[in-house]
């Protein structure tokens, strides 16, 4: 049985190998990636969990979110299953970005 996230035997057009830029979120949660991985000897992340993460974010959530996107999502759950960060903290820290994000662009405005 093929799971949502498994696209082997399915015809799905040819793959686009040119090179493109990424954005700096996308960049920072490879390094995010990369930092929690070679921390793997004390328990952070493997690239197992993030692929197990991934695989089991649901049908739904799987199709609407983009690559990278992907990844951070399977973090995120890692890291609160771990008890590394809350959700609480979580909130409060991503909520402290967003209003850093507004500030700037308002002071760019």
């Amino acid at each position: 049985m093929r799971g949502y996230h498994g696209v082997s035997g399915l015809s799905l057009g040819a793959i686009d190998k040119t090179q493109h830029g990424y954005a700096l979120w996308e960049k920072r949660v490879d390094a995010l990636l990369v930092l929690l991985v070679l921390l793997a000897g004390k328990g952070i992340i493997t690239v197992d969990e993030l692929r197990h993460g991934i695989e089991t974010l649901g049908a739904e959530a799987y199709e609407q979110l983009g690559y990278y996107e992907r990844w951070i999502a399977s973090i995120t759950r890692a890291l609160v299953a771990r008890g590394v960060i809350t959700t609480d903290e979580l909130g409060r820290r991503m909520a402290e970005a967003a209003t850093r994000e507004g500030e700037r662009a308002a002071n760019a405005g």
